[in-house]
């Protein structure tokens, strides 16, 4: 193909996320002459940058803090010391072989044409695609599924490019532990790449402009989250506003900030800035196809995925919504059975369980009480803390706690938070009991085994208030 070429496709998926590879498959292999557009690197965000590397990551600093805690245990190891080369060097073979793993099997997929460049409208159904080596090939399709994902935001704030500044993603390819890393930002990122790193050895500060950390939790839980933080050394500053970055001597990075209206100075070596994720809609064109937007640019789709351009859908972080891997592969569920298998599939009521990949983890499913109360609801709460669990205390890991909001009047399960140990497993169990509408009696009164986690879910339901 070459710029004087027009050459046509039954779709055109531009993006290899957690919606698009397995869409370009399904569709290829349903016979569809598909083209599969990426700018540079298959798998999106969750294999390059987000989950894949992360929790790789993570899983070498709970590795050594588990080591430095090995007297606890009467274990003795001596001095434990972190290779951030090496603990790079396995999170980038754990990368790659996704990597490899998603372009091997779009070559022996039948139908599949694999493009790498960078993806813009040029019509209602039509796509110039430029090459990473300058040339230009103009591709259309019936069907277009955008799923560019999104990247970190960069704020508005003064001074911020007289530093060097990191973001989520550059962060991982780091060699050399910060002496003392900065963050902006109390949301999951923050706190999974703020515990990592000082379990690596960094001292670290969190530095969040609102009241509590993880703003959508309730605040008994944020509150909790925040004890475990500052136990392991974590400085968190809450209700603090950063209004100028600046180089000091040394090289030191220097924040000026405001608590309680009282003016202070931060300084540290490096500075992470973490306040969310934009869409990557820039670049694509959408004016051109009549593809409408909110005013951040997320791309507005109705329940069906479908955009304001009949024919192109827009999947995963894209669209905005809830940004995780397994929304955006519902999405791809979403639109595979209602374009090839006639079903009628939609987006809305679908339930959006997450975990928190600190340590202990942060697993959620369904309504917090704050938001059962903001709609209204009549609620039963129990609590405990997860120091009852007796399995959390033969492991050392008994901080943490379970709640569940429950309806007073039917018993069903609204929404739980498990921060503990495998908080993420714990959850599961009470989102696949909601999906199974079971009244919370039946777990208060079933059989779990002895001694295991998930025991702790008998003690949670008999503290029902």
């Amino acid at each position: 193909m070459n710029s004087d070429t027009v050459e046509h496709f039954d779709a055109i998926v531009i993006g290899v996320g957690q919606a698009g590879n397995p869409l370009a498959t399904a569709l290829a292999e349903k016979g569809w002459k598909t083209a599969v557009i990426e700018r540079k690197y298959v798998g999106g965000t969750c294999v390059n940058d987000g989950c894949t590397p992360t929790k790789t990551l993570i899983a070498s600093a709970q590795v050594a803090h588990q080591a430095r805690r090995s007297a606890e245990f009467g274990i003795e190891t001596g001095d434990v010391r972190v290779d951030l080369k090496k603990v790079m060097a396995r999170k980038n073979r754990m990368v790659e072989t996704s990597r490899k793993n998603i372009e091997t099997n779009f070559a022996e997929t039948e139908n599949l044409t694999l493009l790498f460049g960078e993806a813009r409208f040029s019509g209602k159904k039509q796509i110039d695609v430029l090459g990473p080596d300058g040339t230009q090939q103009t591709l259309t399709a019936d069907f277009i599924f955008i799923n560019t994902g999104c990247s970190p935001t960069k704020p508005d704030l003064a001074g911020l490019d007289t530093v060097s500044w990191l973001t989520s993603t550059s962060i991982m390819e780091l060699e050399e532990v910060p002496e003392h890393l900065l963050i902006l930002g109390g949301g999951y990122i923050s706190l999974e790449l703020g515990q990592m790193f000082r379990r690596f050895g960094s001292e670290v500060t969190i530095i969040e402009h609102g009241p509590q950390l993880l703003s959508r939790e309730d605040a008994d839980v944020s509150d909790e989250m925040g004890k475990m933080l500052e136990k392991e050394g974590i400085t968190v500053f809450l209700d603090t506003e950063v209004h100028q970055v600046s180089r000091a001597e040394n090289n030191l990075i220097e924040l000026q900030v405001s608590t309680n209206k009282l003016a202070s100075r931060l300084r540290g070596t490096h500075l992470l800035v973490a306040v969310g994720r934009t869409p990557n809609t820039e670049a694509l064109h959408l004016e051109v196809a009549g593809i409408e937007t909110d005013e951040k640019g997320f791309i507005q789709v109705n329940d069906r995925l479908e955009t304001s351009q009949p024919g192109v859908y827009a999947l995963g972080d894209i669209k905005g919504g809830p940004e995780f891997t397994h929304i955006s592969y519902d999405d791809y569920r979403v639109v595979k059975q209602n374009l090839l298998e006639n079903g009628n599939a939609s987006k809305a009521d679908r339930p959006v369980p997450y975990t928190v990949f600190t340590d202990p983890q942060l697993g959620r499913i369904g309504l917090s009480e704050k938001e059962a109360r903001r709609q209204g609801k009549t609620i039963k709460i129990a609590k405990i803390p997860m120091s009852m669990v007796a399995r959390a205390q033969q492991m050392s890991q008994s901080e943490g706690l379970m709640k569940v909001v429950v309806d007073a009047k039917t018993s069903q399960i609204l929404g739980a938070v498990i921060v503990g140990p495998e908080g993420g497993e714990i959850m599961t169990i009470l989102q696949v009991a909601m999906m199974g509408h079971l009244p919370y009696q039946q777990l208060r009164d079933a059989i779990f085994a002895h001694p295991t986690l998930a025991e702790g879910l008998n003690t949670l339901f008999t503290r029902m208030d």
